[in-house]
């Protein structure tokens, strides 16, 4: 059985348990191949590494995709792929990891050192991650970091960020599980002619990112 999820989101605490739980229900299904079909501008970087995380542990196959723009955070989810594919206009980007205080946060020397060795190691796992997938050494992935690279698909392949470029993505015939911000998931079904859409209320979960990319 193959499952297709499309994660056109931000990566934060919601949208991140909400890929979990479906990820969950499909396997409860009797997945054996997971298709995630990615375009994120990035978010949380404790949310996305988990995602990789939980996506390099699945016992099946995953296959994931760039269908736009995958940028900052996104990058690790899709290096979570087996198999990872790319749209022939897309783009990758890769910056730094930030961090947000709160307005009017009185910070102490301690707290400013604490903040920063905080965003060391987000960025030196980050750059961990992407260089057992690329052809890079961790210390050149940070300077692509460093300098904000954007990779096209033709470049990411060269790299070895991108197994194959192609534009089709999913198969007639398949349910696709779609991932927004709104709080909204949907399940689309795509039949061999006609599209039915079945929305379903999603949920909403406090959100509070300490680093993010």
């Amino acid at each position: 059985m193959e499952s297709f999820i499309k994660f056109y989101a931000a990566v934060n605490a919601n949208t991140s348990i909400q890929l979990q739980r479906t990820i969950e229900q499909l396997m409860l299904q009797g997945t054996k191949s997971l298709h995630l079909l990615l375009a994120t501008p990035g978010g949380s970087v404790h949310d996305g590494i988990s995602i990789y995380n939980l996506l390099k542990g699945l016992p099946i196959e995953v296959s994931t995709y760039n269908f736009g723009s995958v940028d900052s955070i996104g990058v690790v989810m899709f290096c979570a792929g087996e198999n990872r594919f790319s749209v022939p206009h897309a783009r990758f980007l890769l910056h730094p990891v930030s961090t947000q205080f709160l307005s009017g946060q009185t910070l102490d020397e301690p707290s400013i050192e604490e903040s920063l060795k905080l965003i060391k190691a987000d960025q030196e796992n980050i750059a961990k991650i992407i260089s057992t997938t690329i052809n890079k050494s961790v210390e050149e992935v940070q300077k692509m970091i460093h300098n904000r690279t954007t990779l096209d698909p033709d470049t990411a392949h060269k790299l070895g960020l991108v197994t194959k470029i192609k534009s089709s993505l999913v198969p007639a015939g398949s349910q696709l599980h779609s991932i927004y911000d709104q709080q909204v998931q949907q399940q689309i079904q795509f039949p061999l002619r006609g599209v039915t859409v079945n929305p379903q209320q999603g949920f909403s979960v406090p959100t509070k990112s300490y680093t993010s990319i």
